[in-house]
């Protein structure tokens, strides 16, 4: 690193920083710690090294908390390719160094001396995706062997491709970057401590929400249980950091593809009895932070889970959907111009009746907690008390009052059928007219309401003319019949739909 007369150099670790840490769940997180800096009046080097290894050198801050104007960022170098045996090697070209062989026949250790003439081609890596695919083919190819990527070492007045054993370098220089470090040129006003704060964004961090339901033996109310789910692969360790999680779709610019990149709650917190809530929830701007109520250390390469939610005996309700409707592969991507006069299109027929578990997010259901997205599995009490896994589904982000609904797998002892009875085309009238007779058939030993859905997938315009039970339009393109149908009966809809256009 070069200096400049007069200029002190500082080295500032976070060993007494206090950090606050804000996860987002679309892996990074924003990262501000105080600290404090000795700075001479004019201008210092300082080198901060207790930083991520995904850090995003355009998000840093520094702002001085007491006087905001008497420090200044004059320049700011990030060093994110910390000191390697490929690195080591580019700053020894034309230089000679040791190199430890091992002889086959004894396994003797030997030293030999060799001068590196090309050290061999470290590709940017990190740059991969910024510059895009022709900058990472191009790298790529470099860094191959037949691309020039091999080093080339000169033993005894003779030249070799590769290296003739383990490089062994000199003693390192005290400036040398161990790890990812900022360098920054600052300009202070006066002499003396400022207190400073330092933020950044990062990757390499993330979080998800994961809950647990139990159901009981009879009855679809269930028990749940909210996991945060909290992992750092930054590259760093926050101790005793404040964190926050926050909980929404925040736009962020996407890089293009690199290509072979690839190669190489104010209110809402759930009471528990006699403690503190591990975790509460407040809105934030369009989002919402869930912020855990005492200081945790988050190592890196860690995997942290905190409980966040927990309510008992919130009233479901068991839905049987039916959704006959099944895409042909051949009319995938058809538009609906060419599918109106298709006579064969939505004629097959899918047999199977999910199993669904419906439930409002609101506090008369012992909940009322904006919901951040995650998975949920589901469990149901067995007569010998096991809880034994009925299903898994993903839910979104669920504001308060609002119904979430669980895919759970598929009724075992419901069987539904659906035929096209007629169809009809007139192109000369622009119209359709389409027949369909739906079956679903109870093997269980009571009866079971379900949700028969049917979409409208013809045309914009179109009117039922004809039906063997009421329905109900649910949107412009669906509707839904809603039979009883008996233990060990069948139930059976037909209905035609008038299409013009």
């Amino acid at each position: 690193m070069r200096t400049l007369p007069l200029v002190a150099v500082l080295v500032v670790s976070a060993a007494n920083a206090q950090t606050q840490l804000t996860v987002y769940n679309q892996n990074f997180a924003a990262v501000k710690e105080v600290r404090t800096l000795e700075l001479a009046k004019g201008e210092n080097e300082v080198r901060v090294t207790d930083i991520t290894a995904h850090l995003e050198p355009e998000s840093v801050v520094l702002r001085e908390l007491r006087q905001p104007d008497s420090i200044r960022i004059l320049e700011q170098n990030y060093e994110g390719d910390p000191l390697s045996e490929g690195l080591l090697l580019r700053k020894s070209e034309g230089k000679v160094l040791d190199f430890e062989i091992t002889m086959p026949q004894t396994g003797e250790k030997k030293i030999v001396k060799g001068r590196i003439l090309r050290s061999g081609y470290l590709p940017h890596t990190s740059a991969f995706q910024r510059y895009g695919q022709q900058y990472a083919y191009a790298q790529a190819a470099y860094a191959n062997p037949e691309g020039g990527g091999q080093p080339i070492v000169e033993v005894d007045g003779k030249i070799q491709f590769g290296l003739p054993g383990k490089p062994i370098f000199e003693a390192l220089d005290p400036k040398a970057f161990l790890k990812p470090t900022l360098l920054w040129r600052l300009w202070s006003g006066e002499d003396g401590k400022h207190e400073v704060e330092f933020s950044y964004l990062t990757g390499g961090m993330r979080w998800e929400a994961n809950y647990n339901a139990v159901a009981p033996e009879k009855g679809d109310t269930f028990d749940i249980i909210g996991w945060v789910t909290l992992e750092n692969m930054s590259g760093k360790d926050f101790e005793n950091a404040s964190v926050k999680l926050m909980a929404g779709d925040v736009a962020r610019v996407q890089p293009p593809s690199g290509g072979p990149a690839d190669f190489m709650m104010s209110a809402g917190a759930v009471e528990v009895r006699g403690a503190t809530p591990p975790v509460t929830e407040r809105a934030f701007e369009e989002y919402h932070l869930y912020t855990l109520e005492r200081p945790t250390s988050v190592l890196d390469r860690e995997i942290k889970q905190v409980e966040f939610l927990r309510a008992s005996n919130v009233p479901a309700e068991r839905i049987y959907v039916y959704d006959g409707f099944k895409v042909d592969p051949r009319y995938r991507g058809w538009d609906y111009y060419n599918i109106r006069n298709q006579p064969e299109y939505g004629t097959l027929s899918n047999p199977k009746v999910w199993v669904m578990l419906e439930f409002k997010n609101s506090k008369k259901s012992h909940l009322g907690m904006p919901l951040p997205k995650g998975k949920v599995k589901v469990y149901r009490r067995d007569v010998d008390a096991r809880n034994e896994f009925i299903g898994e589904d993903q839910i979104d982000h669920t504001p308060e009052d609002e119904t979430v609904r669980l895919y759970t797998g598929n009724a075992f002892d419901l069987v539904g059928e659906r035929r096209q009875t007629n169809f009809k085309l007139d192109t000369n009238a622009r119209m359709a007219d389409e027949s369909f007779e739906i079956k679903v058939r109870n093997h269980k030993k009571e009866r079971a309401k379900v949700r028969v859905v049917e979409h409208m997938y013809r045309w914009v315009q179109w009117a039922i003319t004809d039906s063997s039970m009421d329905h109900t339009k649910t949107d412009a393109r669906t509707i839904e019949f809603r039979p009883v149908i008996e233990a060990g009966g069948q139930g059976i809809i037909t209905y035609t739909v008038h299409y013009t256009w």
